[in-house]
């Protein structure tokens, strides 16, 4: 009997069933009011806009392909014009699920303008046991740019008995402000998570950790952000330089987590969070 080999078909129908998705818009000042520019969407990324506000723009991403698997490949790409306003999130917390092949790939880029204002405060992403995932995320801001930014990432979901014992977490960030580079960080989790999480140096047990970035920031609002300090439930880190003010969280569970990074985006932001974060 002849050997088949059937890689090569093997690898077109895993190829054929990844899932892709960009979404790619900007937004306006006119007359005041913020309002969308233009917008393309394709594959399995949406984004909608629920609730106009007096001056500024809420937009939801959502994900039709229900989740984040090995291959599938994403692309988000956002800009913000002189003067305008706009806050992100997400419709859900985004699963990323197990691969026994390549990662999945999302890549991120934010620009603002002059004078303009991004929000982005996605729900968390949650790691399922041997996911793979690579994410980079470019943000270009002018000098006169503001910019809130939260991520959190959760290990294996702890309230229903999961846990996240190996795979691979790579995310690669940069943030560059009137041109020059401010923030570059990688962070690369590769093979035992569950081991390397619970290292004093890196989570020390924590399996849910967390980054909010505000631009501008100073050493005044590092000491507004500290007031909530004697309530956080989670191990948080507040810090400012190079023009920039960081939080870093690491909680053992994604509640606890959710609990200090709201409280800490209230006092950055000044104004009410997304609704779906609430839900």
């Amino acid at each position: 009997m002849i050997p088949v080999d059937t890689s090569a078909a093997d690898s077109a129908v895993f190829a054929g069933n990844r899932a892709q998705g960009a979404v790619r818009f900007d937004v306006r000042a006119v007359d005041g009011a913020t309002r969308r520019g233009q917008l393309h969407e394709s594959g399995s990324l949406r984004v909608r806009f629920p609730s106009p506000e007096q001056q500024g723009l809420s937009a939801v991403l959502v994900n039709t392909a229900g989740g984040v698997a090995g291959g599938d490949r994403f692309g988000i790409d956002i800009a913000v014009g002189e003067g305008a306003r706009l806050t992100l999130t997400t419709a859900a917390a985004e699963k990323v699920y197990r691969s026994h092949g390549p990662a999945a790939q999302i890549d991120i880029a934010l620009q603002v303008a002059e004078g303009g204002h991004l929000s982005w405060l996605p729900q968390e992403t949650i790691l399922f046991d041997q996911a793979r995932v690579e994410r980079r995320i470019d943000i270009d801001l002018a000098s006169g740019a503001s910019l809130l930014l939260c991520e959190s990432v959760i290990f294996g979901r702890s309230a229903m008995g999961e846990t996240m014992r190996s795979g691979r977490f790579l995310d690669r960030w940069r943030l560059r402000v009137g041109g020059k580079l401010v923030y570059a960080e990688t962070v690369r989790l590769d093979g035992e998570i569950g081991a390397l999480l619970r290292r004093p140096a890196v989570a020390k047990g924590g399996v849910a950790i967390g980054t909010a970035l505000i631009a501008p920031g100073d050493a005044a609002l590092v000491e507004r952000l500290r007031e909530d300090a004697e309530s956080f439930g989670a191990e948080v880190g507040i810090t400012a330089w190079n023009g920039i003010a960081m939080a870093r969280f690491c909680a053992q569970d994604a509640a606890r987590l959710r609990a200090d990074m709201m409280a800490v985006l209230r006092r950055a932001a000044g104004r009410a969070l997304p609704r779906l974060w609430l839900s």
